[in-house]
């Protein structure tokens, strides 16, 4: 068959791998642990290359996902969020679990669907937040979907369900490290930005949105440090980021959706990876309201992206 499901154990982690095994391309899920994205391996010179700066294992994670929040699903917001409070409706919230990225990335996801067909692989993950952090009382379930189809393309989609009585605010996001084993100084990138998100030396957003017209060919990364935000141009066409390995030959190329707005790009220090970030809005959004989504009660919202590699 074309496409199949594995699953087994590795270092700690229950990985559910979706594969194409005519290209031999597999992604690997780490469900119960923030609907983790932990690999996509193309087959580069006859071996398997994982794009996807991961965690060795449980150990490395638990001592790391609070910092760099590696892959996992980033909801109800992202990225920083001022002194990790905010005001909602004339109240004010004070989040305890993390001010930054959201409250799923330790959360654990079930699988309530699978689909084989001759053209693509597919997961459904599910988890109800329950409101359980004060900061954040409002009940929700969220649904994300991973869809492997031919020739390197990955699919991601996710639905949020508003179970509260009232609106809630929400952003929605990925936090994934790409790596082609080439470091970050010899890569290029293009991005098709409208404006750069102003920060302030705490790196929160100033409300500010200034033009912003670098990126838009391919770009050396050699010296380039970056921690932005940027609000994408959907009048460019497809894909609206390419990560280009020019030693490997390789392109990782990004197509949200309009529903993710925002392109956060984060260079860590170490240099062998770089964060790609499709965003509903920019950080600190449940203060500054930029692009922040007030989800009736009841409703649902969704948002995609697709990450294609060539």
């Amino acid at each position: 068959m074309g496409f199949s499901i594995n699953r087994n154990e590795e270092n700690g982690f229950y990985v559910i791998t979706l594969k194409d095994n005519v290209n031999n391309t597999q992604v690997d899920i780490v469900p119960n642990y923030g609907a983790m994205l932990h690999g996509f391996k193309i087959q580069h010179d006859g071996k398997p290359l994982n794009l996807i700066d991961n965690y060795n294992g449980l150990d490395e994670y638990n001592e790391e996902v609070r910092t760099s929040f590696k892959s996992v699903k980033l909801s109800p917001f992202a990225c920083r969020l001022r002194n990790g409070s905010y005001i909602w409706d004339g109240l004010e919230y004070n989040i305890e679990k993390s001010p930054i990225h959201g409250l799923l990335f330790d959360a654990n996801f079930e699988v309530i669907e699978e689909e084989i067909t001759a053209r693509h692989v597919a997961i459904t993950l599910e988890y109800e937040y329950n409101g359980e952090d004060p900061g954040y009382p409002f009940p929700f379930t969220i649904h994300t979907h991973f869809k492997l189809m031919g020739w390197n393309e990955l699919k991601l989609s996710t639905r949020i369900t508003n179970r509260h009585t009232g609106p809630i605010p929400i952003m929605d996001g990925w936090h994934p490290y790409f790596t082609t084993g080439t470091p970050v100084d010899q890569l290029e990138l293009q991005f098709f930005a409208n404006e750069i998100v102003e920060f302030d030396s705490s790196l929160i957003p100033t409300g500010r949105l200034v033009r912003y017209q670098n990126f838009k060919k391919l770009t050396s990364l050699n010296g380039v440090t970056l921690d932005n935000s940027f609000t994408l141009n959907f009048i460019q066409p497809q894909p609206m980021c390419r990560l280009y390995d020019p030693v490997k030959g390789i392109t990782i190329a990004l197509s949200p959706e309009e529903s993710y707005p925002i392109l956060q790009v984060y260079t860590p220090p170490h240099r062998n990876s770089i964060a790609i970030e499709n965003l509903s809005a920019p950080p600190d959004a449940f203060n500054n309201g930029i692009m922040l989504k007030r989800l009736a009660a009841g409703k649902s919202t969704d948002y995609t992206t697709t990450i294609k590699v060539s």
